[in-house]
């Protein structure tokens, strides 16, 4: 009987290490093919990269391609004369243009166009940046020249947009958060400076940024504890910012009449996209 148990033993943890080599086994075959299959995906696209005349094609390859891999230095001349090529060429209201402008000058620059998570973070910085500059010197013109609205930097045309839209029951409010007081949108205006050339860890506040890319002027609400609250307005196609407490939100808004509702904790900067309804979306940086 003793005998009998040892066996039984035994063979228990033979069985039991059995199915964990056999587990470890099928997770390496299933990260090695799925790593296979992933580059054979990436390379299929590229085997007639050479013979290709397509500007945005070529570009991805030198994006993905491997430092080292010879057919870069064919393709980056290549792409490159075909970018001068086609800007030479364009018609003046292209909105290509300007893409492929900037393009070709990281070409000059570097291997590919690729950008590190890094350098689109302080792009997306140095245009906000430049924006509010630009805000803060019309407020201020706005002030010296005594006018009571903010008219000479909200255009009418987001104000025609949200009255035209006169069934949507936050039009009115959309319209009274640009019609702000120039000195408020003066004072807000340079918050949102500070906090973007402040990069202080220990600060308790960080930004929040929104780019609207739906066809409707909306806005945003941000409520965090008790009675944290900041509306931001964001006309269509167009982007806004506004610095907050730092903690844990609920952001909610009404796109084109489909409701956007996501739980974020705002520690650092915060981007939100919000699209047309079939796609709205939110990224965090």
């Amino acid at each position: 009987m003793l005998i009998n148990s040892c066996v039984k033993k035994i063979q228990n943890t033979f069985n039991k290490k059995k199915i964990i080599v056999m587990k470890r086994l099928f997770l390496f075959l299933s990260i090695f093919l799925a790593a296979g299959f992933s580059a054979q995906m990436k390379n299929k696209d590229y085997r007639n990269i050479l013979k290709s005349k397509n500007i945005y094609e070529i570009n991805a390859f030198l994006r993905d391609a491997h430092p080292d891999d010879p057919r870069r230095s064919v393709l980056k001349p290549k792409v490159m004369k075909m970018m001068q090529e086609y800007i030479q060429n364009a018609h003046p209201a292209d909105q290509r243009v300007k893409e492929l402008q900037e393009m070709l000058a990281l070409l000059k620059r570097r291997p590919s166009t690729k950008i590190s998570f890094d350098e689109m973070n302080e792009i997306i910085k140095q245009k906000q940046i430049a924006k509010y500059k630009q805000e803060l010197d019309k407020a201020n013109h706005a002030i010296a020249s005594g006018s009571k609205s903010v008219s000479s930097y909200a255009s009418n045309s987001y104000i025609a947009a949200a009255v035209s839209s006169a069934e949507d029951s936050e039009a009115e409010e959309f319209q009274m958060l640009m019609n702000e007081d120039p000195m408020e949108h003066k004072m807000k205006t340079t918050k949102i400076l500070n906090s973007l050339f402040d990069n202080d860890p220990t600060s308790k506040e960080s930004i929040v940024m929104v780019e609207n890319k739906s066809d409707c002027n909306i806005i945003m609400r941000i409520e965090g504890v008790g009675n944290t609250k900041y509306r931001l307005a964001i006309p269509s196609q167009e982007q806004s910012s506004i610095v907050v407490e730092k903690g844990n939100y609920l952001f909610s808004s009404l796109v084109c009449g489909a409701q956007y509702s996501s739980q974020k904790t705002v520690e650092k900067a915060v981007m939100v996209s919000l699209g047309n309804p079939v796609a709205i979306s939110s990224n965090t940086k």
